[in-house]
Parts: structure tokens; C-alpha cells; sequence
């Protein structure tokens, strides 16, 4: 079924609002299949290839503008560090981190060939294709990071943080992208494969965060994403080191998840 523009655009979280998203299509920010779009209420039906130009720094995807919400939410430095992106895919967060300084990027995906060009010939990115996180180990890499990114889909996070972990240099950190449609049971997951219930989202996080406890991490921070994914889920950002360290709870989750349902804000400490 079609869709005007504008709709559609907010509806994918392409825009925060659907006045934003009319905004951006005024302003000859939005191509659909190559061409700027002039009106806000042309039909789409969301097999075309639809793009946004976004103010500020841009990024090969729109994964970058999530990653720098975290980054920034949760005070994290990465200049001069090596970092490890776990589901790298386009190459939002490579382009993002390496925008902030990051001295070497491992960008890690299971897939093959979707890393954006420009990223894939930068001297400062090692480009690991087909390889499964699962199944990482200190072993398969020429240096410990410092700092791991993890974007996963259709696994739970639970599957990839231990070895993820295992492989970062002492004192390393991970910010982990926790999409709700893949951490909760069928049965709590919505038409469309969105979780909307706000106590879901607040239990999974918790349930994520005592996980953690007994793999020897803590989930210091959390915050939600400042975009929803394709189909309308909100997802929210981790913040995970190792002990000794104040972990975040209950009631600080359920903080976090109350603003991301209301359009959100910084990170509980």
C-alpha cells in the first residue's frame, strides 16, 4: 500500500515528526530512487531507494547518527583508540568513530560486501567479511581493541557479547545497540515485529543487565536511540565495562525508557 512522503518518512524514522520529515523533503533533502523529491505528499510505496541529507556531519548511513547520540550521551573518547565494529554492514558506525579520531577501525560483519567504498579504502579500516562474532576470538585478530560497537540483527546480544568481550584489551569498553524485536519471546513481539510495550523494553534491558553480571560486565549506561529502526521499534543503547564498576538500575532503566517513548534525552549514570 502506498504512502505519502512525509508519512513515510516518519513512520521509518527518517524524521522525528512528520513535520520534520515534510521539512526535509521542502528543503530538497530527500532523493527517492536518485531524484530529490519536491513534494511532501508524493506517493511511495518503500521499495524505492529513499535517502536523507542530514544537517551536520553526514554519514554513509544513518547508523552514524545513532552512534554519535551514544557516544556523546555516554561521554566516551574514542580518538587515537582502536575499535571494533560488530555487525559493521554500510559502515554507519566505522564512518562514525573515524569522524571522531579513532586511530584503526576492525569493521566485522557476517555478510559480504556491503561496506560503503569509501570506508573499505580507508588505510585506517581492516575490513573483516564473513566472519561470525560467535565464534571470534582473541586469536583472530592483530590487536586488542579498545573499544567494541556491536549492531546485530535477528540474534540476541546475549549470543555475541561474551566473545566480543573476550577479545577487547583490559579496561575495554562496548556500547551495544539492544533492538528489542530480537531480545524478546514471539509472543511479546507486535504486528509488524514491533515491540511497543514500554514494561517489555524496561524488562529486557534488565534482563540484559543481570546477564551481563554473571559474564563479569556491567551495563553502566543506557540511553535510547534518537531514531527508530525500519519497522518502527525503539532501540536503545548499552553502555557495557568491566568490574569494578556502578552498574545502572531499575529505576534508571525505566527512566531511560520512559524518555526514548517520549522522544528521549541524555544517558542515567
Amino acid at each position: 500500500m502506498k504512502k505519502r512522503l512525509d508519512v513515510f518518512l516518519h513512520e521509518r524514522g527518517y524524521a522525528e515528526s512528520r513535520s520534520m520529515a515534510r521539512a526535509a523533503v521542502m528543503e530538497g533533502r530527500v532523493s527517492v530512487n536518485g531524484c530529490f523529491a519536491v513534494k511532501p505528499g508524493t506517493s511511495v510505496s518503500g521499495d524505492e531507494e529513499i535517502a536523507v541529507e542530514h544537517r551536520g556531519r553526514e554519514y554513509v548511513s544513518r547508523g552514524g547518527v545513532k552512534l554519535e547520540h551514544a557516544l556523546d550521551a555516554f561521554s566516551i573518547d574514542v580518538e587515537g583508540r582502536v575499535v571494533l565494529d560488530v555487525g559493521s554492514s554500510t559502515g554507519g558506525f566505522t564512518d562514525c568513530v573515524l569522524g571522531r579520531g579513532a586511530g584503526a577501525v576492525i569493521a566485522l560483519d557476517v555478510g559480504r560486501g556491503q561496506l560503503h567504498w569509501k570506508l573499505r579504502n580507508d588505510p585506517r579500516v581492516t575490513v573483516m567479511e564473513r566472519y561470525n562474532a560467535r565464534r571470534l576470538t582473541p586469536g583472530d585478530l592483530e590487536v586488542r581493541p579498545h573499544i567494541a560497537t556491536v549492531d546485530v540483527s535477528f540474534i540476541s546480544l546475549t549470543k555475541v557479547l561474551g566473545p566480543v568481550w573476550d577479545v577487547l584489551d583490559p579496561g575495554g569498553e562496548i556500547v551495544a545497540l539492544l533492538k528489542p524485536q530480537f531480545e524478546a519471546p514471539r509472543r511479546q513481539v507486535g504486528k509488524g515485529g514491533v515491540v511497543r510495550d514500554p514494561l517489555v523494553h524496561a524488562r529486557l534491558i534488565g534482563e540484559l543487565a543481570q546477564w551481563l553480571g554473571k559474564q563479569g560486565m556491567v551495563m553502566k549506561q543506557v540511553t535510547g536511540s534518537p531514531l527508530i529502526g525500519p519497522k518502527g521499534n525503539l532501540e536503545f543503547f548499552t553502555h557495557l565495562v568491566g568490574r569494578p564498576a556502578d552498574g545502572i538500575g531499575p529505576r534508571d532503566i525505566e527512566r531511560e525508557v520512559e524518555k526514548a517513548h517520549l522522544g528521549g534525552g541524555k544517558a542515567s549514570r
